[in-house]
């Protein structure tokens, strides 16, 4: 069959890249085109569009780029007219692919979405669209299927977590020459900064981590550079003390990290699957947040405090997100009970996710119900 698969940022690429790897094991002579990036695109998709060209962030950033945002969109829909694929998978991109589906539905086109939208935390009413325009849904995160079809009545297949097989899958360096190659202190225990993978909240988020590095002096910290931003975008922030950074290794710098500061999204719950205790830290621009507060409706913003539903790791949100508040969290996290504690929960967590195999349980009910 011809897959057409739509994913706009990171996150969605690298399981858009197992998806695909994981379809052509079911469907040997599948044609795959799709909107990603180097992930998918190496797992075998042809390349229609990359998402460095389609991540903008926050509302005000969305507002300034609304006409490359429609450029996009009729592109697309054109771009599948001529490629006319069996099966449209959408993954995550809930703004960009709702818009596609709706669409793509009115056009026959079979519909499916692979990491739902996330209309639990805003926007509920989204469940309208998805109902009339999505044909299957495979969700994975274990209360989204209580919440689709307990409270809405849309069934959905839960295929477990892709992180698991993201980690799983991806080699990793051994700790000694992952040490060596890029220039790190052979014995101090390393604290890994990952503040994102847009330059908006790259920006915010690396000047506050970095205000609590003299107050450690026994660690050095390690800036995770995003896949998505060139290397001379971290320039600036390794000047000064002595703050070391690595390119698109944020795996194999989690597996050998003691502790991390990480920014709100899909990389709290990559960290707490790693082991790694840490704080959660979010700050975006005056008015994007207090639009956001009013519009989402969750008690936590990390997935792992979202899918344990209670605190587990420690979030600092906007104005809570100072040196002070940073300093004392992560000191509770290097050592100690409060440390010991969060390694007992990520275990739990872990149970809750329901192991491996989600790609392959995806790609198999993808084909399935063609």
């Amino acid at each position: 069959m011809k897959y057409y698969i739509i994913a706009g940022e990171a996150s969605g690429d690298l399981h858009g890249s197992n998806l695909i790897k994981a379809l052509k094991k079911e469907d040997a002579s599948a044609e795959i085109r799709c909107w990603g990036g180097d992930l998918m695109q190496q797992a075998g998709g042809e390349l229609a569009k990359h998402y460095k060209d389609m991540a903008f962030m926050g509302f005000l950033e969305v507002l300034m780029n609304i006409p490359t945002i429609f450029k996009n969109i009729s592109y697309c829909k054109e771009d599948i007219q001529k490629f006319n694929p069996d099966q449209i998978i959408f993954i995550d991109f809930s703004g960009f692919n709702l818009r596609i589906a709706k669409w793509a539905k009115a056009n026959g086109f079979k519909t499916n979405y692979y990491i739902s939208p996330q209309i639990w935390a805003s926007r509920e009413g989204r469940i309208k669209k998805i109902k009339r325009d999505i044909d299957n849904m495979y969700v994975i995160l274990p209360f989204e299927k209580d919440f689709y079809e307990n409270k809405h009545g849309y069934p959905v297949e839960f295929v477990g977590h892709p992180l698991i097989d993201a980690i799983e899958n991806t080699p990793l360096q051994d700790n000694e020459i992952f040490r060596k190659e890029n220039g790190l202190d052979p014995e101090k225990p390393i604290i890994a900064l990952l503040p994102g993978s847009r330059k908006q909240e790259v920006q915010k988020m690396l000047d506050v981590m970095l205000s609590v590095k003299k107050d450690f002096p026994n660690y050095q910290f390690v800036i995770a550079g995003a896949p998505s931003l060139p290397d001379e975008f971290y320039t600036p922030f390794l000047k000064g003390d002595k703050v070391e950074y690595v390119s698109n290794k944020t795996y194999t710098l989690l597996k050998h990290s003691h502790a991390a500061l990480v920014t709100s999204g899909t990389a709290t719950l990559e960290t707490a699957l790693f082991g790694i205790p840490q704080v959660v830290c979010y700050k975006g621009n005056w008015i994007s947040y207090q639009i956001a507060k009013r519009i989402i409706t969750l008690d936590y913003i990390s997935l792992v405090n979202l899918i344990m539903k209670r605190e587990v790791v420690k979030e600092l949100i906007q104005n809570d997100l100072t040196t002070k508040n940073l300093k004392a969290e992560l000191s509770k996290i290097v050592g100690g009970t409060e440390r010991e504690r969060i390694l007992s929960d990520y275990k739990l967590l872990k149970e809750k996710l329901g192991g491996k195999g989600a790609s392959e349980k995806a790609a198999q009910l993808i084909v399935k119900n063609a």
